[in-house]
């Protein structure tokens, strides 16, 4: 579990409701012509600009975003490590065992390129069509929601078109003029929490974890590719660590 993504979402709507609550009530927030405007504004245009088939996929990758993935780098690092020792001591082959067993899926994959005779050159093209193709999926379920985070307060803006043409149209009938004010505010209020509370930062957050993901595998492919060329593993090991941060470096 993502307890950041939690407590963001937690946090930004309790404060908010606090605020509410403390002023006038839930009650004159809520305008049901308003939610369908942006609501079903957003998803429209949503599904006008990307395949079915997308729009539908986005529910299986925003769970992502609510979900703590480890990214063990020094597991990996030293996993590498032992890998190229063995390796160094009684060849390739010997890795056949590691390449079923490895605990990270691509690390799983370049085991196997490399037990099946392939030179580094033809594993690091293997390897890096497998990265961008990780990184394009990625970056299609945050496309949409960052989209989705632009056309909510368009939508509200929309909505706040209605609104004003509505109540300019009963000027001369009092009763009508707060109805259409309403529709015309609460749009773009609507349009402006679904797009800063949900759509925006969840994007964030899934780019980010894209990025963690990707330098993980940025970091196994050097290891492989180190392997193939029958690098010393001292000299792996440093180049492994010249990736991270100076911060979660070990000492020594």
């Amino acid at each position: 579990m993502d307890f950041s993504t939690i407590i963001g979402v937690i946090s930004a709507f309790f404060l908010v409701f606090l605020a509410i609550a403390g002023g006038s009530g839930f009650a004159v927030f809520w305008n049901y012509p308003s939610s369908l405007i942006v609501l079903g504004g957003t998803l429209g245009a949503t599904f006008i600009n990307y395949p079915l088939t997308e729009v539908i996929g986005i529910l299986k990758v925003v769970k992502n975003a609510f979900f703590e993935k480890s990214f063990p780098v020094w597991e990996t690092i030293d996993e590498l490590v032992e890998l190229s020792r063995k390796s160094r001591k009684s060849g390739i082959l010997a890795l056949e065992d590691a390449s079923q067993v490895a605990s990270d899926l691509f690390l799983r994959k370049g085991l196997t390129l490399l037990v099946d005779g392939l030179d580094s050159a033809a594993i690091e093209d293997i390897m890096i069509i497998d990265m961008d193709s990780t990184r394009e999926r990625h970056q299609l379920g945050a496309e949409v929601l960052t989209s989705m985070g632009n056309m909510a307060p368009a939508m509200g803006l929309i909505g706040t078109l209605i609104g004003l043409v509505q109540m300019l149209q009963t000027m001369d009938e009092p009763a009508g003029i707060g109805p259409a004010m309403a529709v015309a505010l609460l749009t773009t209020f609507y349009g402006a929490i679904l797009a800063n509370f949900i759509f925006l930062p969840l994007a964030g957050k899934l780019k980010r974890k894209s990025q963690q993901e990707i330098f993980v595998k940025g970091l196994v492919l050097e290891g492989v590719l180190s392997i193939a060329r029958g690098e010393n593993p001292r000299i792996m090991q440093h180049k492994l660590e010249a990736f991270l941060p100076p911060a979660i470096r070990r000492e020594g």
